[in-house]
């Protein structure tokens, strides 16, 4: 299938559009928990968005029967920690975090990734990134103790804040795998069937959780609606667009910004983040401009990439 290239200025568009809809998912996550658990959270958004996608897959011709069979191992895994691990830990975090602390901290995820994959795959680290390491991190800490420190030395810190890290960490260790496992197939397909996969682990928890699931109000029922069709499918399909035509080290840079798209989706509902969180917001930021940077040879992870593999033909 011939690949359609779209002009730059657009790319460009269409990665903002995915930074917005991942900032705004902080938000939507904490009115969804109000009328769903986590587990149902995690597994609904997931079921229907790998509806979507197994829709647009088959609309596209993909062969997804043949890859599940080939390659049930590969989706499996990649289910189990990028879409089930990082999902429950997600939508437990934001029922005690707020969406401002919970995309900070995920903002050092392209840093984490990077060195994840020194430890894991002998990918070289440059200087940039261990300078980077401290401001980001001191960044996070601000945030998560509401800019009083001393209160690392005893551990005060809001549950969900530490829920978020183990997402981060999570989500960071996804990436690693997805660039060692990912089959060599279309993103579409790819996503589509590691989607099914983890929605099916997801709905399996929620059925065993004994959590009773009711019919979401219609506040949560939207916010639903809006993650499923913004912050996941078309989110991941624009995002997997800026890594084949601007590159996995240009297209990371944009997620600087999703911090900034939660605390403006949750200042405009309301939630104003603290001169806590503008700090270390600020921080964060900061790491992570001076981590993804151009350097001389580009040996920034490919942690897009790695969830929107090229396609090769065979």
């Amino acid at each position: 299938m011939t690949r359609m290239s779209i002009p730059t200025g657009r790319v460009y568009l269409a990665v903002t559009i995915t930074t917005f809809f991942w900032g705004a998912n902080f938000v939507l996550a904490g009115w969804v928990l109000e009328d769903l658990s986590p587990d149902w959270a995690s597994a609904l958004r997931f079921l229907f968005g790998a509806g979507l996608m197994s829709v647009l897959a088959w609309w596209r011709g993909e062969n997804l029967a043949g890859l599940a069979r080939r390659y049930a191992a590969n989706y499996l895994l990649l289910g189990l920690v990028g879409i089930v691990g990082f999902n429950l830990l997600f939508f437990r975090a934001m029922q005690t975090t707020s969406a401002d602390n919970g995309a900070l901290i995920m903002a050092t995820n392209p840093l984490l990734t990077t060195l994840l994959a020194a430890a894991t795959l002998r990918e070289r680290v440059s200087a940039k990134h261990w300078a980077a390491l401290p401001i980001a991190l001191s960044g996070v800490a601000i945030v998560i103790t509401h800019g009083e420190l001393a209160r690392l030395q005893h551990l005060q810190i809001v549950e969900g804040d530490l829920l978020m890290l183990g997402a981060n960490l999570t989500w960071a260790a996804f990436n690693i795998c997805s660039r060692r496992f990912s089959p060599n197939a279309s993103a579409i397909a790819n996503t589509a069937l590691m989607m099914s996969t983890g929605a099916l682990v997801l709905l399996a928890i929620a059925a065993a959780s004994g959590a009773a699931l009711s019919m979401p109000g219609p506040q949560a029922f939207s916010a639903l609606v809006i993650m499923t069709i913004a912050g996941t499918v078309l989110a991941y399909l624009f995002w997997g667009i800026g890594i084949r035509q601007l590159g996995a080290g240009r297209t990371s840079l944009f997620l600087n910004l999703v911090p900034v798209f939660a605390m403006l989706v949750g200042a405009s509902a309301g939630e104003w983040p603290n001169s806590a969180q503008i700090t270390g917001g600020a921080l964060v930021l900061t790491g992570m401009i001076i981590a993804i940077l151009p350097a001389r040879q580009g040996v920034m992870v490919r942690a897009g990439e790695s969830y929107f593999p090229k396609r090769h033909h065979e």
